[in-house]
């Protein structure tokens, strides 16, 4: 087991944002984490990579109790994530945003880090030159430096929050085929996402999260069949 969270909870003043959230991911799964707009999957991730210190409860990584430890000790620790909206140096480069992950995540030299980015950005087929600004990037191309970023600290599990947002079709596609050469080098995935498409062609196991509760957790199948999830997110008309 590479990651378990137990009873993991999370408020910000009056509002329950995470409640008792129990989950194990098993190492080498991609594990999918759904549920509608404000049902806590974000508070969640975020209280499971330092960026919030849970009120309660524990987070196992590695056999290690890290609960409310700092972001910086957490990535150190070998846990890696992205963003929704994609945070860059828009005034650096490429090959430099990258190295970031590599130097301050990985504790890299400088120059071990500029060759692993130059590996990394190919890895992940980074279509333009590695010195283009970050600034002059589209949203696909963010979202492949900031995955090549987050591998750059030698991570064991990456949390990817909504990678598919505003993407085409085609674009969709080739995240799904990075998603699964990343978990092939042997990283462990946990994928926030509304796009059902995604989830169900890349997850292993999948857990819902509603109102800040965990509302269900399965195979793809399982979920899908699953009443209280197809009420109360899917809709009836899902498997139409």
């Amino acid at each position: 087991m590479i990651l378990e969270t137990e009873k993991v909870c999370k408020r910000f003043g009056g509002l329950q944002a995470v409640k008792e959230v129990s989950l194990q991911v098993e190492k080498g799964q991609i594990f999918g984490l759904i549920g509608p707009n404000g049902a806590g999957k974000t508070t969640f991730l975020n209280s499971i990579a330092g960026t919030y210190a849970p009120e309660s409860g524990k987070v196992i990584f590695t056999g290690k109790d890290v609960t409310g430890y700092r972001a910086d000790k957490i990535c150190h620790a070998g846990m890696a994530r992205t963003y929704q909206i994609v945070r860059s140096f828009p005034q650096m480069t490429v090959r430099e945003n990258v190295m970031v992950g590599g130097i301050f995540g990985g504790k890299q030299s400088r120059e071990k880090a500029a060759r692993r980015a130059e590996e990394l950005l190919d890895f992940v087929e980074f279509p333009l030159s590695h010195d283009l600004l970050a600034q002059n990037l589209n949203t696909i191309q963010l979202k492949r430096m900031e995955m090549a970023r987050a591998l750059a600290t030698n991570c064991h599990l990456l949390l990817l929050d909504e990678v598919a947002a505003g993407l085409t079709p085609g674009e969709l596609n080739d995240i799904t085929a990075l998603i699964r050469r990343i978990r092939d080098m042997g990283i462990t995935i946990i994928i926030v996402e509304h796009l059902m498409k995604l989830i169900m062609d890349v997850c292993d196991r999948i857990s819902v999260l509603y109102f800040g509760e965990k509302l269900a957790e399965g195979t793809p199948e399982e979920i899908t069949e699953n009443e209280k999830v197809i009420k109360a997110y899917l809709g009836e008309n899902y498997l139409l």
